[in-house]
């Protein structure tokens, strides 16, 4: 599983939304979903981000249980169809976890 294309940056992803999920990152100008909004009032910056750890965090695990059931590197050889379905399957529920995010924001 650690020869998966995007193993590495779906493992940290998870990683780094851990502390948002427990709510242990205070409001700051570096890390979490940083905008006027929730930069102005700290219960919502509690609530987004927390809301935003969960949403990566299963895009995260989506992506991990492909590359773990569907692998992109079979004896040795990438195959260039499964790399495809790998950039699919961390791309898409990336994109749509930010979609997620950004209407949570908006609320």
């Amino acid at each position: 599983m650690f020869h998966q294309p995007f193993f590495i940056p779906a493992s940290l992803m998870l990683v780094f939304a851990l502390p948002l999920i427990l709510g242990i990152v205070p409001p700051n100008r570096l890390y979490g979903i940083r905008t006027a909004e929730t930069l102005a009032d700290e219960q919502r910056w509690y609530q987004v981000n927390q809301y935003a750890g969960w949403v990566l965090s299963g895009s995260s695990l989506l992506y991990l249980s492909v590359a773990m059931f569907f692998p992109s590197v079979i004896a040795g050889e990438t195959l260039p169809g499964r790399w495809l379905v790998h950039l699919a399957a961390f791309v898409a529920p990336l994109i749509m976890s930010l979609v997620f995010i950004r209407r949570q924001v908006r609320q």
